[in-house]
């Protein structure tokens, strides 16, 4: 079975986790495991209260085979947790590293975008709030999100994309795949 480590943090977004935790578990058999940076109580954006038991340092022991970065205000905050060690590992491991809108930039502060086509919120976003950042020449102005060599970046509007890319990279069937992005977008048809 597949493992899907979730970071969230103090104001995450609540429409970036959601798809991946509510349709992976229930629907596709994958063990889904929240962190954050210290163990208790954190609140999102939209005002959801959720208690969470296991720290970032939890995240190695447990080894899965994707973590990922959930948007929130924390990142361009100066109360950003410092996870750069963690997401090298991690890809230098062969493990998969993802962010979505602000959580693209722990990606490009640790590096891991500097080679990679990536994609975030807009680039002015990642060059002004990630220090060490010099991807400029990778990214690319994407509605969807992005793959490339085991780093998968979208911005804060894909949560759709970015939850395929995820369930494809960890070895879900491409149908399986297709038919759920499929199944997101028809209202939008």
């Amino acid at each position: 079975m597949a493992k899907v480590a979730l970071l969230l943090t103090q104001g995450f977004a609540d429409w970036e986790y959601a798809l991946i935790a509510g349709t992976g578990r229930p629907f596709y058999g994958i063990d889904i495991q929240f962190f954050a940076p210290e163990a208790g109580e954190i609140h999102s954006q939209g005002g959801l209260a959720t208690v969470i038991s296991h720290t970032i340092e939890n995240i190695p022991e447990w080894s899965p085979n994707a973590v990922v970065i959930i948007g929130g205000t924390i990142w361009t905050s100066e109360d950003t947790p410092d996870v750069g060690e963690l997401l090298k590992t991690q890809h230098s491991k062969g493990g998969i590293v993802a962010g979505i809108c602000g959580g693209t930039l722990p990606l490009a502060r640790a590096g891991l975008l500097n080679e990679v086509s990536h994609t975030s919120n807009d680039a002015e976003f990642l060059n002004k709030n990630a220090a060490g950042y010099s991807g400029s020449e990778q990214f690319c102005a994407s509605v969807s999100a992005i793959s490339d060599n085991r780093v998968i970046t979208a911005p804060g509007t894909a949560p759709v994309s970015f939850t395929a890319a995820i369930f494809e990279s960890i070895g879900i069937d491409g149908t399986v795949v297709k038919q759920f992005r499929e199944m997101m977008a028809a209202e939008h048809v």
